[in-house]
């Protein structure tokens, strides 16, 4: 991500790099800022080990967005002006390099192993879904985070694993307590999270939802085709769509991409990435309209 978010930033001088902390393992956590009017949105993919193929969408849809922009398309460039887009396509970074099997072995691998070898009924390493450490990073935000953690427990996920462990503490992992300071620190009009599989949009929590959420997400159901839902009770805390919409009071997403088994296989990116881009767009058209 490193390399890719800096060859993007070289090809399109006016997109911005930066990081905003590191992971468990030390790598620099990434985004890419497009824009610099007041309306800010952020766009999030792969708080998943396994969901990596939401990354190489959201890359694919910012690259999409960055060449319209300097080819002179008016539509790129108006939300250039009045919007300040902020991508972060890799939340886990460790996670998914293990997933990935890019992780041959080494401390971090071996841990990781043992952990995995307390839950023999997934597969390893392409069913991890936690961090290296073994947290959930969709199942750390302070929204819910003990009624999670109630949940998760009785369900067994009460100690380091492959998925659903909440952790120690919201906000313990690093991962999550850099892209929670990012997202303070931006104060966005509307975010967009990024996962597989289902094809569905997750727009409210505990019940309700932010003024103006309704309508925004049926145009993000209409750029993408997927329809709008509501998370199943056992998933339906502490993760970053409702820590923003309970913290902040604006309009959040969790869109789950594609359909399938995780992890989803490239034959699926073409038809994510035209997804992807078409509730970025809308959002970013909404968060351009502040």
């Amino acid at each position: 991500m490193e390399t890719g978010i800096g060859a993007l930033a070289a090809r399109y001088p006016f997109l911005r790099a930066g990081g905003y902390g590191r992971s468990a393992m030390g790598r620099p956590l990434q985004y890419a800022a497009f824009g610099v009017g007041k309306g800010a949105g952020i766009f999030t993919a792969a708080h998943h080990a396994n969901e990596w193929i939401t990354c190489a969408a959201l890359m694919a849809a910012l690259e999409g967005l960055c060449a319209r922009c300097a080819s002179g398309d008016a539509a790129a460039r108006e939300l250039y002006a009045k919007a300040r887009l902020v991508f972060v396509p890799l939340v886990n970074p460790d996670g998914a390099a293990l997933a990935r099997g890019e992780l041959g072995g080494g401390p971090y691998y071996a841990r990781a192993s043992g952990i995995a070898s307390g839950f023999p009924g997934l597969p390893f390493p392409e069913g991890w879904k936690a961090n290296i450490e073994g947290v959930d990073l969709n199942l750390q935000y302070p929204a819910g985070w003990k009624r999670a953690r109630d949940i998760k427990y009785a369900q067994g996920w009460d100690r380091a694993a492959p998925r659903d462990y909440v952790g120690r503490a919201p906000l313990c992992a690093p991962e999550a307590r850099a892209l929670a300071l990012l997202t303070l620190r931006l104060r966005p009009r509307a975010a967009l999270a990024l996962h597989s599989q289902g094809g569905a949009i997750y727009w409210q929590y505990g019940g309700s939802a932010p003024p103006g959420a309704e309508e925004l997400a049926a145009r993000l159901s209409a750029a993408s085709g997927y329809a709008l839902d509501s998370p199943p009770p056992e998933s339906a805390n502490a993760g970053y769509k409702d820590w923003i919409i309970a913290k902040m009071g604006v309009p959040a997403f969790t869109a789950e991409c594609g359909l399938g088994e995780n992890p989803l296989p490239l034959t699926q990116l073409g038809a994510i990435t035209g997804a992807v881009a078409g509730m970025c767009r809308a959002l970013a058209e909404y968060c351009a309209a502040a």
